[in-house]
């Protein structure tokens, strides 16, 4: 079945019949379920997990992780839930290949270290299965190209899993910008400012914070993500800001990156945290940093547009992702949840609440759907992109977050690298759909389906 078909077809549909369809329309007729492996049941894919144990229409096959007691809780959470235990992998670091040449999974969601995400996405691929990737899909250039290749060869779909798409007021802006309410968008702005010292150092005495320590005798990420804060100075987590924007801006579909520059201050904040814990004689006061603590990245794309994106995970500040949706009749501002539109605000040159035009242009998928996501993670989104990638595999259609989708977004990360590396210098952004962008038509949040 077409996708502009089914997504024609959906409408007639109530959310419940969406949500646990009685027949699955592209599966074989003997097939019930969609079957899912999950390599990585850490914190990240313990939240898949979990929700993908609330849908009736999916059955967990087998599980991956190399570290036993996340195994133990991810074999319980099933167990608590009354479904037959999975099969379980993670004996040696390349076990996850067995996983995935299993003959009964149809997809595979991947939430481990970032440097972990590329190899396993291959493997899947290559097995003929769809990926489900957690953030950033890519830590190099070459990575986003090696999924774009593996995909082009294999035709085996892979989705990065950006549950910020999906949150309630960036689909309601979204909504907005589709309608034509901001104009002509000319420039957005977004980011990840976000404190994560105490996830970067942490010892496991607490579940998270207090600790300074990182690498083998951290915990959790602190294992694996602080390191990335040593060996690069760059924006490392572009896509939880990047990914909602460029779905504004058509990016891939119609729109493109053309270049970026970036620029990084210095990096103190990790040093002077671990000083503040441990004291100036703590070994880990004598490591140097390298990213700065606020980094900021200028892109430019084809059709005009600039975004910014600021990444701020190493300073003391309250959460934001930093957005800012402007055109040429107006704009709307997450920090200050404000929105002015020329001509329709009441008052020339003067803010007015941004609540009653979220709730005004609500998006159809979270008319639909917000009861099945009200206690799913991240304020419902983590539901959202799950379903996203459930539903694509049963279509058989390519996922409304697709690999180009990921390759682009993720590629941010090394580009800034290297800009910074030249001293702010621009750095031109490959085009991974050789062209197609041209022609590619926007597939993603299009009515209530996914």
């Amino acid at each position: 079945m077409k996708r502009r078909k089914f997504i024609s077809d959906s409408l007639v549909y109530t959310s419940g019949t969406a949500l646990f369809p009685t027949f699955l329309r592209q599966l074989p007729e003997e097939q019930t379920k969609v079957r899912l492996g999950f390599i990585g049941v850490g914190l990240r894919g313990q939240n898949h997990l979990e929700m993908a144990m609330y849908r009736p229409d999916v059955e967990v096959v087998a599980i991956c992780d190399i570290d036993p007691k996340a195994i133990d809780i991810a074999l319980k959470m099933v167990s608590d839930k009354g479904r037959p235990a999975p099969a379980v992998y993670g004996k040696t670091e390349k076990d996850f290949e067995n996983l995935a040449k299993r003959t009964d999974i149809d997809g595979v969601v991947i939430a481990t270290p970032w440097e972990w995400h590329v190899p396993m996405a291959l493997e899947v691929m290559k097995q003929g299965k769809y990926a489900g990737v957690e953030v950033s899909a890519t830590v190099t250039l070459k990575e986003s190209w090696d999924l774009v290749n593996m995909y082009e060869k294999t035709g085996s779909h892979c989705m990065i899993l950006e549950n910020v798409c999906y949150r309630r007021d960036v689909l309601a802006t979204l909504n907005m910008v589709r309608q034509g309410m901001f104009g002509t968008l000319n420039h957005v702005q977004c980011g990840y400012q976000h404190d994560l010292r105490e996830v970067k150092f942490n010892d496991g005495k607490q579940a998270y914070g207090g600790g300074v320590e990182f690498g083998e005798k951290g915990f959790s990420e602190a294992k694996w993500r602080t390191q990335h804060s040593v060996d690069r100075n760059g924006d490392l987590y572009p896509t939880h800001g990047l990914g909602p924007v460029a779905e504004m801006l058509n990016i891939n579909r119609g729109n493109q990156f053309a270049y970026l520059t970036a620029m990084a201050t210095p990096a103190l904040g990790l040093h002077n945290y671990i000083v503040e814990k441990g004291g100036a004689d703590h070994p880990n006061a004598k490591v140097d940093f390298t990213c700065g603590d606020i980094v900021q990245t200028m892109i430019k794309c084809v059709n005009g547009e600039t975004i910014l994106i600021t990444h701020d995970t190493n300073s003391p500040r309250p959460y934001s992702l930093g957005f800012r949706v402007q055109g040429t009749k107006g704009l709307w501002m997450e920090d200050n949840k404000s929105i002015y539109i020329e001509g329709v605000s009441p008052k020339a040159h003067r803010w007015e609440e941004a609540k009653p035009y979220l709730e005004k242009y609500d998006h159809p998928l979270w008319k639909a759907h917000a009861a099945d996501a009200e206690n799913a993670g991240h304020g419902g989104i983590d539901y959202f992109v799950l379903r996203a990638f459930i539903e694509a595999i049963k279509e058989k259609v390519a996922p409304p977050i697709d690999v180009y989708d990921a390759a682009a977004w993720s590629a941010i990360a090394p580009l800034s690298e290297e800009s910074i590396k030249k001293g702010s210098a621009p750095i031109p952004i490959p085009d991974f759909t050789r062209g197609k962008w041209k022609k590619n038509q926007p597939i993603f949040a299009l009515n209530d389906q996914y």
